[in-house]
């Protein structure tokens, strides 16, 4: 939890430092994951099937130094995971969730008096908070709770690169989609070769000041 709170002051001191004397705005978004995992080792690579989840994001809206261009810090709940098995037999999903801190260059480009297109891009840290599996099968169904970084279980702390993209009225109503491409190997200390990373798409709604 420490490293959550000096990485949300660092980005605030940098964003700031960067602003200065100019209007920040902020705004919240929400919306659907569709998170999956990807494994890679040997010059081979395989992704699961995804699952569903969700993502809360509250950010700030700092222009830098003209009017199109925007650096978006946030704080964000994104539910990630995937689903390993899903046959007529068994259905095995895992959940987790982890609290992301993202920091987004973003070019605004507006249309007419409709609003703007928007793209960015950027890093992202992770510290995960919660994890789940889930097991259905024609038996019944059954789950079990796991901390990260014990017991053989995923690693907590994850890094990436954020790619968004959409569209925001003029009355601040916007629509968003992303992909997260995770970076860190989440694999436990001792799990062999193959090399685990996170993969997100999302979609949802926003709105922003």
């Amino acid at each position: 939890m420490k490293k959550l709170v000096l990485a949300i002051m660092a980005v605030g001191i940098s964003v700031g430092a960067f602003a200065q004397g100019q209007p920040m705005g902020f705004g919240i978004k929400a919306g659907v994951n569709f998170p999956k995992y990807n494994f890679s080792g040997d010059n081979s690579s395989f992704e699961t099937k995804s699952s569903t989840n969700f993502h809360v994001t509250a950010f700030l809206d700092a222009p830098i130094a003209t009017d199109w261009f925007y650096i978006q810090p946030g704080v964000s709940l994104q539910g990630k995971g995937a689903k390993f098995v899903d046959n007529d037999n068994l259905e095995w999903t895992q959940n987790t969730m982890w609290i992301e801190v993202p920091v987004n260059a973003v070019a605004k480009f507006p249309v007419q008096n409709a609003g703007s297109f928007f793209i960015g891009a950027g890093p992202y840290v992770a510290f995960g908070i919660s994890g789940k599996n889930k097991y259905d099968s024609n038996w019944g169904s059954a789950q079990t709770e796991f901390d990260f970084g014990k017991d053989g279980t995923l690693k907590g702390t994850d890094f990436g690169l954020n790619f968004i993209g959409g569209f925001q009225l003029t009355n601040g109503l916007m629509i968003h989609g992303g992909y997260g491409l995770g970076l860190t190997d989440l694999t436990p200390d001792g799990g062999g070769d193959a090399k685990q990373t996170n993969r997100v798409w999302t979609v949802g709604l926003g709105f922003a000041l």
